[in-house]
C-alpha cells in the first residue's frame, strides 16, 4: 500500500468556474458543495461557478471557495485510499481542509470556520490596513534579516510564508513592507511583488482576528485527526483536537512555515510515498518540487485530473 501524503491549497487559487466540472461529474462533489451552500446559507458554489471575479477573491468567500472544492475532490477520491494516507498539510486556510481529509472537521463545520475566518481577517485588514509582497530569489534568512531592519517606530514587516527555499511573502504594514522590499532588492532580490490581499496575514496585524477565531474554534466540532496534520506555525504533526484548535488561531499570526512542512511531510511518508494535492490549480506541487525534489506529486483539481487519477487507481 502506498503512503499518502494530501496537500491543500491556500488563499489565491480560486478562480470563476472552479469545482464546477466535478459538480456535474461527480455526484459526491455535487452533494458536498450543496451541503457547503446550505449550512453557509448563500449559494457559494454558484459564486464559484459563476463569479463575479470580485465577489469571489473577497476573502470571506475565496477562503471558504477554495475548501469547499478541496472538499469536493477529497469525496471522490478519499474513499479510494482510504488506510494508505499517512499525513496531511494545508497552506494556510489550507490547513483546514488538511483537517478535513483527517476527519477531523466535517467538510460542512469547515467552511463554516474558514467564512468566519474570512470574514475575521477581512475585518482586522480594515481597521488596520496592511498588505503583503512576495520575494523571489532571496534566502528566507535574508528576508528575515531585511524585515527586522525595516520595522521600526511601530511599523511592522515580518517573513509570513516560507514558501521555498528562495521564495518568501512578507506582510504587515505599507510603509515597512515597501523598505523590507527595498531592502530585500538591494540584498540580492530578483523581484519583489506585491500581492492583492485585504490585509496582512500571517503577521501581529491578524491578532484582534486571532482572538476571536479562537472562540469559534472552541465551539466547532473538533475530532482527534484520524492521521497527522502538519500544523503551519510549527512543521509538526498535530494528533490532537485540543492541538489542533491552539494551532489554527496561532496560525493567524505566525508565519506559514511551509519549506519545514515539506520537509517533516516526506519524512513521516518516507521512501516511495506520493503526495496528492486536492483543490483548484497546482502551486503546492511546484513548491513541493523545489523543496523536496525527489517527492512524487500529483494535483487533482479538475474532473478531468480525478476521472485519470481514478482509472489508474
Amino acid at each position: 500500500m502506498v503512503a499518502t501524503v494530501w496537500l491543500c491549497p491556500g488563499q489565491g487559487a480560486q478562480k470563476v468556474g472552479m469545482a464546477k466540472d466535478l459538480a456535474e461529474r461527480f455526484p459526491e462533489a455535487r452533494a458536498t458543495l450543496d451541503a457547503i451552500d446550505g449550512t453557509l446559507g448563500f449559494p457559494l458554489s454558484t459564486l464559484m461557478f459563476d463569479g463575479p471575479e470580485d465577489q469571489l477573491t473577497a476573502t470571506e468567500n475565496a477562503q471558504p471557495a477554495i475548501l469547499a472544492h478541496s472538499a469536493a475532490v477529497f469525496a471522490v477520491v478519499g474513499p479510494r485510499v482510504d488506510g494508505a494516507a499517512v499525513a496531511a498539510a494545508g497552506h494556510s486556510l489550507g490547513e483546514y481542509s488538511a483537517y478535513v481529509a483527517a476527519g477531523a472537521l466535517s467538510a460542512t463545520d469547515a467552511a463554516a470556520l474558514v467564512r468566519r475566518r474570512g470574514e475575521l481577517m477581512q475585518r482586522a485588514g480594515s481597521e488596520r490596513p496592511g498588505t503583503m509582497a512576495a520575494v523571489l530569489g532571496l534566502a528566507t534568512a535574508e528576508v528575515e534579516a531585511a524585515c527586522r531592519e525595516a520595522s521600526s517606530g511601530g511599523a511592522v514587516a515580518v517573513a509570513a510564508n516560507l514558501n521555498g527555499p528562495d521564495q518568501t511573502v512578507i506582510s504587515g504594514d505599507p510603509d515597512a513592507v515597501a523598505k523590507a522590499g527595498e531592502l530585500c532588492k538591494a540584498r540580492g532580490a530578483q523581484r519583489v511583488v506585491p500581492l492583492k490581499v485585504s490585509g496582512a496575514f500571517h503577521s501581529s496585524l491578524m491578532a484582534p482576528a486571532a482572538n476571536q477565531l479562537r472562540v469559534a474554534l472552541e465551539r466547532a466540532a473538533f475530532r482527534d485527526p484520524a492521521f497527522p496534520v502538519i500544523a503551519n506555525a510549527t512543521a509538526e504533526p498535530v494528533r490532537h483536537a485540543t492541538q489542533a484548535r491552539r494551532l489554527l488561531a496561532d496560525q493567524l499570526t505566525a508565519p506559514v512555515r511551509w519549506v519545514a512542512s515539506m520537509q517533516r511531510a516526506a519524512e513521516l511518508g518516507g521512501t516511495g510515498a506520493r503526495f496528492i494535492e486536492i483543490g483548484p490549480g497546482n502551486v503546492l506541487a511546484g513548491l513541493l518540487r523545489r523543496i523536496v525534489p525527489a517527492a512524487s506529486i500529483t494535483s487533482l483539481g479538475t474532473a478531468d485530473e480525478v476521472t485519470r487519477f481514478l482509472e489508474a487507481a
